[in-house]
């Protein structure tokens, strides 16, 4: 019986900044869904050009509260996204006030974190950039 990937849920405290930080990233909202009697929401995000209604990410924001959700989600492990220049990403991410744990010191890859503590990998598409400043003796700030 074969199986097909759906995707990745995550639970958010803060739906408005986790859209932000998942838009900085180039994710776009594909569709959302409200449920009154469960009291909360689903936003699915995708990349632009996947364009086959598939979602990637699975944002679950319960409205309530969700003081289960710990401050230090890395018992989940990462998402990770391939992206065509490392080195602009991770400047944009810089510019709008996102922390870059590990920097793109070997020009292949870098982590993040989302508002709610979910650890991203950045991965940089084909070969390795070459290795250039300030990433190159940017020092890692916390963990991934």
């Amino acid at each position: 019986m074969p199986l097909s990937y759906l995707h990745t849920m995550v639970r958010v405290k803060d739906l408005d900044a986790s859209i932000a930080f998942y838009n900085l990233l180039g994710l776009k909202e594909r569709k959302r869904h409200d449920s009154e009697g469960g009291r909360f929401t689903l936003v699915y995000l995708s990349p632009p050009e996947q364009t086959d209604g598939h979602a990637d990410l699975e944002l679950t924001y319960n409205w309530d509260g969700d003081d289960e959700l710990p401050s230090d989600s890395r018992h989940f492990g990462h998402l990770a996204y391939e992206c065509d220049d490392i080195y602009a990403l991770c400047q944009q991410l810089m510019d709008n006030g996102i922390t870059i744990n590990r920097p793109p010191h070997d020009g292949r890859m870098a982590f993040v974190r989302s508002p709610d503590n979910i650890s991203v990998e950045l991965l940089q598409a084909g070969d390795a950039k070459a290795p250039a400043e300030p990433w190159t003796s940017m020092g890692n700030t916390g963990h991934w």
